[in-house]
């Protein structure tokens, strides 16, 4: 039986939560933030614990065989930074973190800096070419700096990727714990 995060000890640990934040927009402007809404039970119970809280999803396509033109103009499209913006607007500029980067160096170097109570959101997951072929070396750089995996986006949960299925694999190989949140675990 699949562990809600109610059930875990998180206070210290880093939280990596897959969230679903592939909002509907226009430009720089969310058109509906249900689904940034419908994530905040499960960040905000992480929070309270004492977690250092990293979340990362996808935003839009990223169609990585087109040219590397194209591919750009995507990523500009679909940039996490209109998430970040409204992020900031619920728990508060001195709470949340951006990663323009969804993995690497910058990335481990910022999720050194959190302390219990604050967010780090990752640049979209799909910046990254293995991402949807759940290429290990992706998947072991997102589980090498998380504590607890938990799985809050519902709607890419039967997805095979690195960020959905990938990660959580590699920490439950690796002994630490993995589990759903309020989102999925209502749905």
């Amino acid at each position: 039986m699949q562990k809600i995060i109610n059930e875990l000890q998180l206070k210290n640990k880093t939280v990596l939560i897959r969230a679903d934040f592939n909002v509907p927009f226009k430009g720089d402007v969310i058109s509906d933030d249900n689904r940034i809404i419908q994530a905040l039970p499960t960040i905000k119970h992480a929070l309270k614990e004492g977690a250092k809280v990293v979340l990362f999803s996808h935003l839009g396509k990223i169609k990585h065989k087109l040219s590397p033109e194209e591919v750009d103009a995507a990523k500009k499209k679909n940039n996490m930074v209109i998430v970040y913006r409204r992020l900031v607007e619920l728990f508060g500029a001195d709470k949340v973190k951006f990663s323009e980067e969804p993995s690497g160096d910058s990335v481990n170097a910022l999720v050194k800096t959190l302390k219990p109570g604050e967010i780090l959101l990752l640049q979209n997951t799909r910046y990254e070419k293995g991402e949807e072929k759940n290429d290990p070396e992706l998947a072991q750089k997102w589980a090498s700096f998380a504590d607890v995996f938990v799985m809050d986006a519902f709607g890419s949960a039967h997805r095979a990727h690195a960020s959905t299925y990938g990660v959580p694999e590699l920490l439950k190989k690796a002994g630490k714990e993995v589990a759903i949140g309020f989102l999925v675990e209502k749905e």
